[in-house]
């Protein structure tokens, strides 16, 4: 393809979405820029603190269980209280306790404020999936929680280096930059980002009460297929968590160093920032059901394919079939997720999605722990072959008579989808156009880490 080519099919992969998007899609970029706690938390605790390796894990163990706490609690704010009101209070909380963490010593209150840190910056992703979903149309929702994915990745991947870095200089110096580039996240959402949580419907000609049509817990939790996805979420990321937590351990054991994972984990990284916009091009209006089941066997057998690794570029090669997996899953299953979420209670269903998230962050370094010291690391990545097929299996299963796509703009009398839908006719405003050639340039120069 020609130089005009690409620039033509990057053009047509970010136009056409609302502004408010963009300045969601830069708040992301943005906060995972600054990403520190989650990334050096063991190593700061380990070799700047002193404190045991034993001690550095159940830390960052609490850490993820404040994020498996607050997933629900900040689905219920994000359908009471709105979208916006619950991301300022979570990114404002996240910086506050991410600054507060830099200066504790007493390890009880190191493992205290890491525990309301996780808490804090997993409440605003229920909330920006909601705002997401509320803005964007349908057939663009598959688009646009790609480039948020790609978003991620490529703010960890920039973070990770540099953070490294800055961890040389001062650890302190990181949290303080964490919690700073949080709070800019917080201002963009106060200056640029409008509500757009669904209106009341009128009953007799008035709004109707608080509550009448709200979404509560127990009802999501008897939505039979929508838990069967977060069931599925949940095998599907105990997969992914392995490449973080069982292959490290798997090569070291296998006599590779740090580095060598760190060579071969970053062509995971890489292949996100490179492959996530032209690879959405190509699967956006493909079928949904094939592309889930494809994934999982995909992502399943990808780290099935460890277990006969021997040298780091073989590792590298494993890596490259599980990333190509998660490219694909990532943005398919948030728009499923959409899919079967109603537009009043998308918060909740967008709090349990991402609690399974959460979980399996917490669960797979136990679960990688316990079968490699028990059986061997072969045994993991088998296990992993078997719960990627059982995940392919339980995709054809349950996208059977999948309700059809809505086609109508979004739903609920979202007070920001006339703005959207005239982005999206082709009349672009000039920042909306701004921020599309801003990842448009992006895109010429990894799955979020934490579930």
């Amino acid at each position: 393809m020609s130089v005009a080519g690409l620039r033509r099919a990057a053009r047509e992969s970010v136009s056409g979405l609302p502004r408010q998007f963009w300045w969601l899609w830069t708040s992301t970029l943005v906060n995972r820029l600054g990403a520190f706690v989650a990334t050096f938390m063991a190593l700061y605790l380990t070799l700047d603190r002193g404190y045991s390796a034993s001690y550095a894990g159940l830390v960052v163990a609490l850490h993820g269980l404040g994020g498996v706490v607050s997933s629900l609690g900040a689905g219920v704010m994000t359908d009471r209280l709105g979208r916006r009101p619950t991301m300022l209070i979570a990114q404002t909380s996240t910086a506050v306790s991410v600054a507060v963490l830099g200066f504790m010593v007493h390890p009880v209150a190191i493992a205290t404020v890491a525990f309301f840190v996780g808490m804090a910056s997993n409440a605003s992703r229920p909330a920006v999936q909601a705002m997401m979903a509320d803005i964007v149309r349908p057939e663009d929702r598959v688009r646009a929680f790609s480039l948020n994915y790609w978003a991620i990745n490529l703010g960890f991947a920039v973070s990770s280096a540099g953070a490294g870095f800055v961890a040389e200089y001062s650890y302190l110096a990181g949290f303080l930059g964490e919690a700073a580039m949080t709070l800019f996240c917080a201002v963009v959402v106060f200056m640029k980002v409008p509500e757009s949580r669904p209106d009341k419907p009128v009953v007799s000609g008035r709004a109707a009460d608080d509550g009448a049509d709200e979404v509560r817990l127990p009802t999501v939790l008897r939505d039979g297929r929508f838990m069967s996805v977060v069931g599925l979420s949940f095998v599907i990321a105990l997969i992914f968590q392995q490449g973080y937590v069982g292959l490290p351990v798997a090569m070291g054991a296998d006599g590779f160093s740090s580095s060598d994972f760190g060579t071969a984990v970053a062509v995971n990284g890489v292949l996100i920032v490179v492959l996530q916009i032209p690879v959405t091009r190509f699967i956006q209006h493909r079928d949904p059901r094939r592309l889930l089941i494809v994934s999982s066997l995909l992502a399943g057998y990808g780290f099935g394919l460890t277990a006969f690794a021997g040298s780091v570029a073989v590792y590298a090669l494993t890596i490259c079939v599980w990333t190509v997996a998660e490219i694909v899953n990532a943005p398919i299953q948030s728009s499923l997720v959409v899919r079967l979420s109603p537009a009043r209670g998308r918060g909740r269903y967008q709090g349990m999605y991402t609690m399974s998230w959460s979980a399996a962050a917490l669960i797979a370094p136990l679960m990688s722990g316990l079968v490699i010291d028990r059986f061997g690391a072969q045994w993991l990545w088998s296990a992993c072959a078997v719960l990627g097929t059982g995940a392919a299996l339980g995709y054809w299963l349950l996208m059977r008579n999948l309700p059809g796509e809505d086609v109508a703009a979004p739903e609920g009398g979202s007070r920001v989808a006339e703005s959207g839908a005239a982005v999206a006719s082709g009349a672009a405003v000039a920042s909306g156009a701004d921020a599309a050639a801003d990842a448009d340039a992006a895109a010429g120069p990894a799955v979020e880490r934490a579930g």
